[in-house]
């Protein structure tokens, strides 16, 4: 507890507020366990983004902090102790990931792309030149797209005066992708919805603008064709999973919904609907597209945003539905989406480390300073257009392999 709020002048405090607040009932609190005393009532101006900045204006230099909150049909003022300090973070980890990462992306595009092994004998230089060549389409497209989802969220928070990191991003060498993506930090609560809905729906938009154009010259870059009868024994198969919009992307450049199986064994809307979601039966002597490294790279980009839109806790889909329906109806949200991750997990494995995750992580939610101020009419379809484009890009079977 600071100097300021070491001896506490009730009556002041009590006046301060009533300038903004009918105060109907006062409870005393300790301020070194919780608060130090608490408003029930309602605000008396009808704005009250501008009446929590003004009073927060005007508690600052007591070194005070406003919560406002709902209680039933009453609005709740909090005064705790103290102001947000955001410790500076160390730029030179960021780097030193940044680069770590980009070497590891580099790997895997040349892993990816490179059409045969260099001879016996190659000198080291000419194996970096190798995979570079083979790897930087994939790893500058990877890179963008991670880049702008997470730069998204960087510059909407600077916009908002709310305090966050520079991007981490996470190295996986020898993976699918190279990477296990990027996140930044808020290191500070965003004052009230408006704020958490933009910083949290910015990284997802720009990703998107990004991983969309790069899919889209990427399957301009790759080739239709025929898939084998069956696995060999001594190869591994990897079958990419769909998505609405990733089915859509295939048909508008090829004109036709890819994998196109030898033949349907059930009427073709049957036969999709149980593909959809379950990646069975593989299409073995169909048709599909041989994906370029930089299609790859887009497909990873719906995936991510996929996956970060999913509606719960601290991901970017938690902030958007918690900010849209509400902390009581987000929670009563939450067991639905983990029982169907669990479901999921049945046809791709994958989905039951993301329900072990969420089970952990995903109950707590980013809950604003201001949680009286509701959402304009324009984030509010701001936030439903996040929904829509978590069930375009949403990949229910996102790898298969044989």
């Amino acid at each position: 507890m600071s100097e300021s709020t070491s001896i506490i002048d009730h009556e002041s405090l009590n006046a301060l507020v009533g300038r903004f607040f009918q105060i109907d009932d006062i409870t005393i609190g300790d301020p070194k366990k919780d608060y130090i005393v608490r408003y029930r009532g309602m605000l008396k101006m009808k704005d009250s983004e501008k009446a929590y900045d003004e009073l927060a204006k005007q508690l600052k230099p007591l070194e005070i902090t406003p919560l406002f909150r709902w209680e039933g049909k009453r609005h709740v003022i909090i005064l705790v102790p103290g102001l947000p300090t955001p410790k500076p973070a160390n730029p030179w980890v960021n780097l030193v990931l940044f680069i770590a990462t980009l070497l590891s992306v580099l790997l895997t595009g040349a892993l990816y792309g490179m059409q045969e092994m260099p001879p016996a004998g190659t000198g080291v230089g000419e194996w970096a030149t190798l995979l570079f060549r083979s790897g930087w389409p994939f790893a500058v497209s990877m890179l963008a797209i991670l880049g702008a989802h997470e730069f998204g969220h960087y510059f909407m928070g600077r916009h908002h005066g709310v305090h966050v990191t520079l991007p981490y991003f996470i190295p996986f060498p020898f993976s699918p992708f190279g990477t296990m993506g990027a996140f930044i930090s808020m290191k500070e609560i965003p004052r009230n919805r408006k704020m958490l809905l933009d910083i949290g729906i910015a990284g997802p938009l720009a990703g998107l603008v990004v991983a969309v154009p790069v899919l889209f010259l990427g399957l301009q870059l790759s080739e239709l064709d025929v898939l084998p009868l069956g696995a060999a024994a001594d190869t591994m198969f990897q079958m990419e999973g769909n998505s609405i919009f990733y089915l859509l992307a295939k048909f508008l450049t090829f004109g036709k919904l890819l994998p196109e199986p030898a033949a349907y064994g059930v009427s073709p809307v049957l036969h999709w609907l149980r593909y959809f979601f379950t990646g069975q039966p593989f299409p073995w002597g169909g048709t599909d597209v041989m994906m370029s490294a930089v299609a790859w790279a887009g497909w990873a980009g719906l995936l991510v945003t996929a996956m970060n839109l999913l509606p719960v806790g601290q991901l970017d889909g938690g902030h958007v539905m918690y900010v849209l329906i509400g902390r009581e109806r987000a929670r009563k949200l939450y067991p639905i989406v983990l029982v169907g991750l669990i479901a999921l997990g049945f046809v791709w494995s994958g989905w039951w480390l993301w329900a072990g995750l969420l089970f952990f992580m995903g109950r707590r939610y980013a809950e604003p300073l201001d949680q009286i101020t509701p959402l304009d009419e324009n984030r509010k379809w701001l936030a439903m257009l996040a929904l829509v484009i978590f069930v375009l890009t949403f990949t229910p079977v996102p790898l298969t392999l044989f």
